[in-house]
């Protein structure tokens, strides 16, 4: 053996120990944050050592449930697939039940019962343990989830302003002489990009007074602030002069909290306590203070995981007698299950207790329900959609027409995750009864959330087609797109083998994740503001670019962008009984109006790298390079001025000029009409390139009259594909018209 050949063996091995030590501290510290409930953190470590190994299912595990408590539903899903996927459940029996709640959280119906139901057969033998109870119970959850998407009433679902919400999180409590008495999850000092939960972050009591139905910049009640712990969950005795809330010290990310009273008289706190331990049942977590009047009597509700409770937290309830004396505790076993019932509010108009749980047939993670009371708590009955989504919904109270709901589902404000952190939403009828935000702000916050991008199968809709419609809308593209998963993932991974066939299905499988999927809850969150809008009588017009991959000709993808843009349109038409018809078809009496302005692009916008042979399926159809490219984008949203759209007009922007020679000039004349009902005028053409020619034979068109551009390309200098462009102009407009010419140059 040669000299070389050992220092290189030395060398190697020492590489592989500093590794091997370096791992193990990256997950020992991803882990200590982890405990401390700082997952921002633990996920940046864990990122670390999944950079030196990404094949060990602990580490795959580890970072599976640091995302799902993140309440990072997209990637913990995938990162449970992948685990299931190497062990199948014999290390870490949960992977698959997880697998499926999180594809419950996602909105995967059909596929969470498929994986329901594999968990449920996998479990079977040990039919007591919780594994196998979730998952039978998980079963009939998602069977009437499906069945209940569209039991939803027609309210508006609005954020809260930033003067209450903010990118950590915020859970609502009520509101109390015109102030909203809320917690938040804050620190002192907070970076622009964290999101993390620290112990630098801590929950704290905050309000917010309404003030001309505006909700002014909040501020903390230093009052109720105590030293190193967390408060949070206030509620107001039934006369206003107590004020019971939580007290709780951290255990990693749960606490253990004790229900606090404070005495307010005058504005003025004082005398702060903790209640008996008839309440406060020792070593158990007591939390949640509710007040109700029940038969005459002022009751407290509570939810806690005493002694008696069924599993997690359960509800009880205490009468008060003189303010301060409690009766004996009781728990309301028709709502308890084994796991959590939280977030208890009583309605006294109405003789009902709203909660949550995540156990009773849901749409996710905690849906919100209410028990009427009629000397008895009756069967919980789910509030239904919006009020419900497949995120977390918590905190339900009412205050006159309008309804409050804590959420974490797609549109809450945040740094780096979309469902990370809760903020409070107001739900009320399409009258507003409180002003969110003014028109500009909307407008800001719609073009905030853009570009929304969404994706096409190859030649989808109507393959094979030079239509330039279609009667298909795109969530049933999306869901006959996403059914293809396997597909896509078998078709790029053929022919590999091992390590390099994992990678490839989880590269596609990473993409539906993060893109296509994303894509769809971008599109929920954009159509309600824009519905938002459009109420308020704003005339919009909404700029659509659409892409292809190179597996067609230029001027066949041009058609088939458009059909994608139909598909767009044809989506928002059908929502919701046809909310968003009067505003397309200019027939709304508030004066509502949508335009759509499209930016057909075709193959001279996609990636040249990605392959353009129909016989390479593998990479032109099934790559996850071609299908980036398969899509289209709502690109910009602006006010339609002097309620006019643009006047310029041609069937086919795009000319292909096929195979040509370097030095070739390439002509072309395209027919512009003006479809406006006013005479127009052409202002100076621009010409991004020195190589591009224009002509335009009139520089006036009356209505409906026609000019013909001639665009002429000198390829002297230019070689490989090439696409020229230029951009048509009318006096007194902003907007521009734009003509292409393509061409693949030889020399």
């Amino acid at each position: 053996m040669s000299r070389l050949y050992l220092i290189l063996l030395i060398i190697l091995g020492a590489f592989a120990s500093v590794g091997q030590n370096n791992l193990k501290k990256y997950l020992a510290f991803a882990e200590e944050q982890y405990n401390k409930g700082d997952y921002f953190y633990a996920l940046e470590y864990y990122q670390k050592a999944m950079d030196l190994d990404s094949n060990t299912i602990d580490i795959l595990w580890r970072v599976a449930e640091t995302h799902r408590a993140y309440k990072d539903y997209r990637k913990a899903e995938f990162y449970y697939a992948k685990v299931y996927d190497r062990e199948e459940a014999a290390i870490y029996p949960a992977s698959l039940l997880n697998w499926g709640l999180m594809q419950k959280q996602n909105g995967k119906y059909d596929e969470a019962l498929k994986t329901f139901l594999r968990a449920k057969k996998k479990y079977a033998k040990k039919k007591k343990g919780y594994l196998y109870l979730k998952a039978k119970r998980e079963l009939v959850s998602t069977l009437w989830a499906k069945s209940h998407q569209q039991d939803t009433t027609e309210m508006i679902f609005s954020r809260l302003p930033e003067t209450v919400n903010t990118k950590n999180s915020e859970f609502g409590h009520g509101i109390y002489n015109q102030q909203l008495i809320f917690s938040s999850l804050r620190a002192d000092s907070v970076a622009e990009n964290e999101e993390v939960y620290s112990k630098s972050y801590r929950t704290s009591i905050y309000s917010s007074t309404i003030e001309d139905v505006t909700f002014q910049t909040s501020e903390q009640i230093k009052d109720l602030f105590l030293e190193n712990l967390n408060t949070g969950n206030g509620v107001f005795s039934l006369d206003g002069s107590r004020f019971y809330f939580s007290k709780c010290a951290e255990q990693g990310y749960n606490y253990t909290c004790k229900i606090m009273v404070a005495n307010f008289k005058d504005g003025k706190w004082s005398y702060i306590d903790s209640l008996s331990d008839i309440i406060n049942e020792e070593g158990a977590n007591t939390t949640m203070p509710c007040i109700a009047e029940i038969n005459g009597t002022e009751t407290l509700i509570f939810s806690s995981n005493r002694a008696d409770s069924k599993g997690g937290l359960d509800l009880f309830y205490s009468p008060i007698k003189n303010g301060n004396q409690y009766g004996k505790v009781r728990a309301i076993r028709t709502l308890n299950s084994i796991e959590n019932e939280i977030t208890p509010w009583w309605d006294s108009k109405t003789n009902r207790l709203y909660f949550s749980t995540s156990w009773k047939n849901g749409y996710g993670g905690y849906d919100i329900f209410y028990s009427e009371y009629t000397n008895k708590f009756t069967e919980a009955i789910n509030l239904g959609q919006p009020s419900n989504s497949s995120a977390n919904d918590l905190y339900f109270f009412i205050h006159g027409d309008t309804s409050y709901i804590t959420s974490n589902r797609i549109g809450v404000l945040y740094s780096k995750n979309p469902t990370c952190c809760s903020d409070i939403f107001a739900l009320y009828e399409p009258v507003p009864v409180i002003i969110i935000d003014t028109t500009t702000e909307t407008l800001a916050e719609l073009n905030s959330r853009l570009p929304v991008t969404l994706y096409f199968h190859n030649d989808r809709p109507n393959p094979d087609s030079w239509d330039t419609v279609t009667k298909d809308n795109y969530i049933e593209t999306y869901h006959r797109y996403t059914k293809m998963i396997e597909e896509y993932k078998d078709e790029y991974s053929k022919g590999l083998t091992g390590e390099k066939s994992n990678e490839a299905k989880a590269n596609i499988q990473n993409f539906f994740v993060d893109y296509v999927d994303k894509g769809v809850s971008d599109l929920q969150l954009f159509r309600d503001l824009l519905l938002e809008e459009l109420d308020r009588g704003a005339k919009i017009n909404i700029t659509i670019q659409g892409f292809a991959s190179p597996l067609a000709k230029t001027n066949y993808n041009v058609n088939l962008t458009k059909r994608r843009i139909s598909s767009l349109r044809n989506y928002l038409r059908r929502y919701n009984g046809g909310v968003f018809v009067k505003y397309m078809d200019d027939k709304a009496e508030n004066g509502g109006r949508v335009v759509f302005s499209q930016i057909p692009f075709g193959e001279y916008t996609a990636d040249q790298t990605t392959s353009d042979n129909p016989n390479d399926v593998q990479n032109s159809v099934y790559s996850r390079s071609a299908a980036q490219e398969r899509k289209i984008e709502i690109q910009s949203v602006s006010y339609l001025e002097d309620d006019k759209e643009f006047a310029l007009t041609t069937p086919n922007p795009v000319y292909d000029y096929g195979d040509s020679k370097q030095g070739d000039m390439l002509n072309h004349t395209f027919l512009v009409k003006n479809k406006s009902n006013e005479a127009i005028q052409f202002d100076e053409t621009r010409i991004p390139c020195e190589c591009t020619f224009v002509t335009i034979d009139r520089t006036t068109l009356q209505p409906g009259e026609i000019a013909k551009v001639m665009m002429q390309v000198d390829t002297e200098e230019l070689i490989g594909f090439m696409v020229k462009s230029i951009y048509l102009k009318v006096k007194n407009s902003d907007e521009e018209l734009r003509l292409y010419i393509s061409s693949e140059i030889e020399e």
